[in-house]
């Protein structure tokens, strides 16, 4: 890495982002088929997440932040969501945050019915999909 924040090999780190992004996936619906929804959704977050860190280093040739904020990645991707898309980025954050830490769980592990997470799985799906169109 270079000292102003460009990468050395561009085609490394994208590809890092892509394979773990993928890597997760599977590893969401593992989770999802065992029924820990709530780490599945969690996983969810992440796939989301790398898959946004691909594109902003595709497109700025620099790394991406170090944030887990889905909406602020979205906007540092240069790619044009739509506002349902924004919606998701908002509550697929959440999931981070609601299966990370303690004082959330017991809230999040109730919210994870079936139903819940296999709406959710949904959309992560569908979002996942459409990012990677646009890389």
């Amino acid at each position: 890495m270079r000292m102003n924040g460009e990468i050395s090999d561009i085609d490394k780190t994208y590809k890092h982002w892509l394979e773990t992004s993928n890597k997760d996936f599977d590893t969401m619906l593992n989770l999802f088929q065992s029924k820990d929804y709530h780490w599945s959704l969690f996983m969810g977050h992440l796939v989301i997440e790398k898959l946004l860190k691909a594109a902003i280093v595709k497109q700025s040739l620099q790394h991406a932040p170090f944030s887990h904020d889905l909406r602020r990645l979205a906007n540092k991707s240069n790619i044009k969501f739509e506002e349902k898309h924004y919606a998701w980025l908002d509550t697929i954050t959440t999931f981070n945050l609601n299966a990370r830490y303690d004082t959330y769980k017991q809230a999040f592990y109730k919210k994870c019915t079936y139903g819940f997470t296999t709406d959710w799985i949904y959309n992560i799906k569908a979002i996942r999909s459409w990012i990677k169109q646009k890389l």
